[in-house]
């Protein structure tokens, strides 16, 4: 499926060049307007096979670090960067977008969090709801340390001379 996916990604790269080479060849303009509609073609194309550019290296970094933290909410267990499920494509394109706009980081997360909800960032906040989740286990292992203590001490307490008094009239009795 991924196979024939790419394919068909890459067959429409080719489609979206082919026309924009043609279109560029049938103007009648100067050769830079060709050469500047050639190029806006090219990064349409480019967009749409997931292939952003970035003008800085730390812009594209961000991108990476953020697709990275940044969960499909339809696999649950990848990130939208490994994801290839199409709400996966659409939150990689908004980050994309996001990031033009000159969103920084956190304003990239928050909106992603506004619109499809915590789950959707690796880190959850520490609210009084999510306590619970890393308050539960801990708690739970002093209830159960206790109660292995209290269940340990409740022996009851024996008189060994009383017992081997009564194992000795035993004997004696038979």
């Amino acid at each position: 499926m991924k196979i024939a996916a790419s394919f068909i990604v890459k067959l429409l790269v080719l489609m979206v060049l082919a026309t924009a080479t043609s279109t560029a060849l049938a103007q009648d303009s100067n050769s830079s307007d060709a050469a500047d509609d050639v190029a806006e073609k090219v990064s349409e194309a480019q967009k749409m096979g997931e292939n952003y550019l970035f003008e800085d290296p730390n812009d594209r970094k961000t991108f990476l670090k953020l697709t990275a933290e940044l969960r499909c909410p339809m696999c649950q267990n990848q990130n939208i960067a490994d994801s290839d499920a199409m709400i996966a494509h659409d939150m990689r394109r908004k980050v994309y977008q996001l990031m033009l706009q000159g969103s920084s980081e956190q304003q990239v997360i928050d909106y992603m969090k506004e619109r499809y909800g915590d789950f959707v960032h690796y880190q959850p906040p520490v609210t009084p709801v999510t306590i619970w989740l890393w308050a539960l286990p801990v708690l739970f292992a002093f209830v159960m340390m206790a109660v292995f203590l209290m269940r340990r001490k409740v022996t009851p307490e024996e008189n060994i001379e009383a017992k081997l008094a009564a194992a000795n009239k035993l004997l004696k009795d038979d």
